[in-house]
């Protein structure tokens, strides 16, 4: 593959918009496992959020993804491979950046986010309480005053 093919692929790759319009792969190698992709991210998107049980699910799969888009890309640019291995990387990278893209979309993935939401929640329960507490206090002292 000629120097400025190469540069094609990456550019193509790094585009803002590259995803759009992408599909995720049927399956996917990943570190000599296949995974059905497709399956697996319409599965988790099917939900809201993800359940407390398939968290470390996704979020393994999320590191190993990337990991593979990675090496991928460095194939790309150092490996000795043809034109037509190049386009396959290069649309095999968009359709994983398509699939990561679909993952990080998803509701809060880890607890320490969860329990900050859930902290801020109580806190306006909270106060709103002491707002109508302190707002009765404060009408029946005025009108003690008076």
């Amino acid at each position: 593959m000629q120097a400025y093919e190469r540069k094609q692929l990456l550019e193509r790759i790094g585009r803002e918009g590259a995803t759009i319009g992408a599909d995720i792969p049927d399956e996917i190698e990943v570190q000599g496992e296949t995974i059905d992709l497709r399956e697996f991210v319409f599965e988790i998107k099917r939900r809201d959020t993800v359940p407390p049980g398939e968290r470390e699910r996704v979020e393994q799969a999320k590191r190993n993804l990337r990991r593979e888009r990675v090496q991928r890309v460095e194939r790309i640019e150092e490996g000795d491979i043809d034109r037509e291995e190049g386009e396959a990387l290069a649309t095999s990278v968009i359709g994983i950046d398509r699939a990561l893209n679909a993952l990080e979309s998803l509701g809060p993935t880890d607890l320490e986010r969860e329990q900050q939401a859930q902290q801020m929640a109580d806190k306006k329960r909270w106060m709103s309480f002491l707002k109508k507490a302190l707002g009765k206090e404060a009408d029946s002292g005025a009108r003690r005053g008076r």
